[in-house]
């Protein structure tokens, strides 16, 4: 089975600069190398397949990671969902659970003290008279 390249490729290949040819010599694998060995494909339509190999293999690269970009957005977006709803519900609860007044019962009431109903305490001082409070 021989496998004919596409004319773009080798018109790419003619492009190449000897580095770059290396290169991507040196990327083969599988049957490729040893059909070039073995002379049955030119080094330009073994470079050229090879060529559209990996244009092949970056094309489901980038298929693979649009999918995995999208599953991680719509994961994030459960999260946001989620956490959404825990805040709402933690704000309903706070709400939801104001401080009651507590009731006292009358002889606790009797038992308190009104703070503007207690005079100050003057301080004595021995030996002086008290000073008259004029109106």
């Amino acid at each position: 089975m021989k496998k004919i390249c596409k004319p773009e490729y080798l018109a790419k290949v003619a492009k190449l600069s000897k580095i770059e040819s290396e290169r991507l010599l040196s990327r083969m694998s599988g049957k490729l190398p040893r059909r070039l060995e073995k002379e049955k494909l030119t080094n330009e339509e073994a470079l050229a397949i090879q060529l559209e190999l990996e244009d092949e293999q970056l094309m489901e690269w980038r298929k693979v990671m649009q999918e995995v970009r999208e599953k991680e957005h719509a994961k994030a977006l459960v999260k946001a969902q989620h956490a959404e709803k825990a805040a709402a519900a933690a704000k309903k609860e706070a709400a939801s659970a104001k401080p009651q007044p507590v009731k006292k019962s009358k002889s606790e009431l009797k038992q308190q003290v009104n703070i503007k109903d207690i005079a100050p305490a003057e301080p004595k001082v021995s030996g002086e008279p008290k000073a008259k409070k004029v109106k």
